[in-house]
């Protein structure tokens, strides 16, 4: 991709993802269109002690959208993505890159069932970012996307080039997402129990989450994913160094009473246990707890 002047990098959903990728290109000149649901006349992005505003205004009709974009940035979640799809019809043409910014391990399978035409690029979000009351979006730690080491990728990686939100092209995607997908899965306990990370402080959940992890692991490597004995215990450790009051998405659409994420984070582990005739018990008890405080009913 070039950054020329005709250059179009469209975000979809800007959400806390969408708000802090959008904010990193707005910085270096690179202003994208917005697309959501919801009109605005600006993003806004914490950053520290920084404020980045990214002007808008948020387009919410596919219908006006007058030409394809280069680069699109798919930033709604996986239960969103049918409330997307007029947006993905509106904006991806042959040559369009769309960089998926979602959780789990199954985003192409996904996306193939909307036979989206543009080259689709999964991507691994390992920065936090929570929405706020007032609608804007608060960073809480650097900003790094690992994507695999493909020709399309490389689109994202030059669009991101300069910012301050880093592109890893990373020759063992399949492993590093798999291991974020253990830290999504991990998340789920906070959803159940509505609480943050400071939950994890607590010895008898921190041994829950040590045996779920060593589910988790057992799946992530049938699957393929090149991943130590040390992988569990490193999760563990990174939820209990957080600070107490961070939050997860899962936690926070579980608030917000919205459906949960619980197939792709959670369900997953269970669904590729059964093809590898692996047991999970601690997913078997988890998953369906999930799936009604999602989904109900009651």
């Amino acid at each position: 991709m070039n950054t020329e002047i005709n250059t179009v990098v469209a975000v979809v959903g800007p959400g806390a993802i969408g708000t802090t990728v959008a904010a990193a290109l707005q910085e270096v000149g690179r202003t994208p269109l917005l697309c959501g649901r919801t009109p605005r006349d600006h993003l806004t992005l914490q950053d520290g002690d920084r404020f980045i505003t990214v002007p808008g205004p948020v387009q919410t009709n596919p219908a006006q959208i007058t030409r394809k974009a280069d680069l699109v940035f798919l930033a709604v979640k996986s239960t969103q993505i049918d409330a997307a799809a007029e947006w993905l019809k509106s904006l991806i043409g042959p040559e369009t890159v769309v960089c998926v910014l979602q959780n789990g391990v199954e985003q192409l399978d996904r996306l193939a069932t909307y036979s989206l035409p543009g080259q689709i690029v999964p991507a691994v979000v390992w920065f936090p970012a929570q929405a706020q009351s007032d609608g804007s979006v608060r960073l809480r730690g650097e900003a790094l996307l690992s994507v695999p080491d493909t020709p399309a990728s490389r689109v994202v990686a030059a669009a991101l080039q300069g910012t301050w939100c880093s592109v890893d092209l990373a020759a063992n995607f399949s492993s590093l997402a798999w291991r974020k997908l253990m830290e999504n899965a991990v998340a789920g306990l906070m959803a159940l129990t509505h609480r943050r990370s400071g939950m994890f402080g607590r010895a008898d959940i921190a041994r829950l989450t040590l045996a779920y992890l060593q589910e988790c692991l057992a799946v992530a490597r049938a699957e393929g994913a090149e991943l130590g004995d040390e992988v569990p215990q490193e999760i563990l450790d990174k939820f209990r160094a957080a600070p107490a009051d961070m939050s997860t998405s899962i936690l926070t659409d579980r608030e917000a009473g919205r459906p949960l994420e619980w197939d792709i984070r959670n369900g997953v582990i269970a669904r590729r246990g059964r093809v590898h005739s692996i047991p999970t018990p601690i997913s078997d008890i988890l998953v369906p707890l999930l799936a009604a405080a999602s989904d109900g009913p009651g």
